[in-house]
Order: structure tokens, then sequence, then C-alpha cells
């Protein structure tokens, strides 16, 4: 149940989207991951402590341990890895639903010989595939480029889990998305619900790392299911990796259900 005439010509309207996405991300991994030197990391540190220590916390900027593995799973997979890869997430899912029913363009879609099922199946693996592309790339570059420049100081499997559980997180997030995006006919509903619920998932985690007061919050959000530190030691990985799998099937699966059954009239 895959069209290849709807996935390139979904690719290509959206291609430069998630390119800009890709370079931002390996951009700034180049310049968190040079700051791991002894002495620049030491000055980071110093300049952290100037800061307040809630607004650290809440932006996933923890203390660490002391390995390269442990430095990036605090500096960039706290925030930037989760992010950015989010608003991808939110953006592609509206365009790829809610956007061709909006504008209308849904209506020819199924004048072809192509049932629902086989359109927004194809949909949905495009942002499944473009958001593993994501993390393919960061992961493949990103060990290239700490293997240049701190030759065996990165940890293999502990970057992989890294990646792996950011990776099942944006499924999950990508999952609510695309099932906002296969409820509402339009892009103004899809948009609130599609990147609403996942914005405020994402508070509530910066609520609950400010302080031990607001720790209680941690259970109202999906984003507690990602610890970039428990990550790289591993505790826990396999639970969290199991729950967000089962919360994206679940989302993706209901969008896909109610796209196939609904009143497609705007």
């Amino acid at each position: 149940m895959f069209n290849g005439t709807l996935f390139k010509r979904t690719f290509l309207s959206g291609y430069k989207i998630l390119l800009v996405f890709i370079c931002v991300m390996l951009m700034y991994f180049l310049i968190i991951a040079g700051m791991y030197d002894p002495k620049t990391k030491e000055n980071m540190e110093k300049l952290m402590e100037t800061l307040p220590k809630e607004m650290m916390l809440a932006f996933g900027f923890k203390d660490a341990d002391s390995s390269f593995a442990g430095f990036l799973s605090s500096y960039y997979y706290g925030f930037i890895a989760v992010v950015f890869p989010m608003i991808y997430g939110i953006i592609t899912a509206n365009r790829l639903i809610a956007r061709l029913v909006d504008r209308g363009s849904i209506a020819y879609l199924l004048s072809t010989p192509n049932k629902r099922m086989k359109i927004v199946l194809t949909q949905a693996l495009f942002l499944i595939l473009s958001t593993t592309g994501i993390y393919m790339i960061v992961f493949a570059a990103g060990f290239l480029a700490s293997e240049k420049m701190f030759p065996g100081e990165l940890d293999l499997n502990a970057f992989l889990r890294l990646n792996v559980g950011a990776l099942l997180l944006q499924f999950a997030i990508g999952g609510i998305s695309f099932f906002s995006s296969c409820v509402f006919n339009d892009t103004k509903n899809s948009l609130l619900f599609g990147a609403g619920i996942p914005v405020g998932f994402y508070i509530i985690k910066m609520l609950s790392d400010a302080g031990e007061k607001l720790e209680g919050f941690k259970y109202f959000t999906i984003f507690s299911l990602f610890n970039p530190q428990k990550m790289v030691s591993g505790e826990g990985a396999a639970l969290s990796f199991a729950v967000l799998l089962a919360f994206a099937v679940v989302f993706y699966s209901a969008g896909v259900l109610v796209f196939c059954k609904k009143d497609l009239a705007v």
C-alpha cells in the first residue's frame, strides 16, 4: 500500500525544508561538539554558572558525566536534537494531509486509481522516513566529525542510544501531529492541535525540569520518556524505547483510520 509517484512528489515539494533542518542540526552539532575541549568546556561551565539554574535546567542543560557522550547528551540532545526535529515534524505533518484537504488537492489524488489507504500510508511513510533520515545523517556525520576532532573519545553505543531515543520521541510527536492532520480538514485546526499538544508537552517538560517543586509535572509529558543522561548509561532505555514506539504506532494508526473514514468536505 504505497504510491511511489506521490512519495516522489511529496519529497520534491518538501526536500528544501528537510535540508534546512539537517544543515541546522549539523551546524549546531559541530559547534557544540567542538566545545568538548577540556579548557573550552571549563569556560562554558563557568558561563553557565552565571545564568539562572532554573533556566538552564528548563532548557535541558543538566549536569552530565565527563565523557564526550555525556557532554553531548546535555548540551545537544537536551534541546537542539529534540526541538528542531519536532518543529520539522509539525510543519511536515500538516503539509502531508490537512493542507491537501484544505486546498482541495486531495480531490485530484482521489480521482486517480488510488484509494485513501494508499494515499495516507504513503504520506505517513514520508514523515517517518524523512525524520529517520535526519537522525541517520546526524549520527553518521556526528560520529565521523567526533572521530576527527577527538579520536576514540565518543562511546558509539551511548551515541547510538541517544539518537535512537531521540528518533523514537520524534515518532511519537510526529504521530500526534499526523493524527491531527488527518482529523481536521483545515490547516488552522490541524496546526492548533498538531503543534499545540507537542509544544504543550515540551512546556510541561521545561516546568518539571526547572525545580523540585514542579518535578511531578514530568508524569504529564511524553518528553519524560527521553532522558538523554539515562540514554548514555542505558538505564531504562529499552522500556522508554518500547513505550515511545507504542505511542507512535497508536497515533499513526488512528490517523490512518480516521482519514479513511472521514468526510473530506471542507
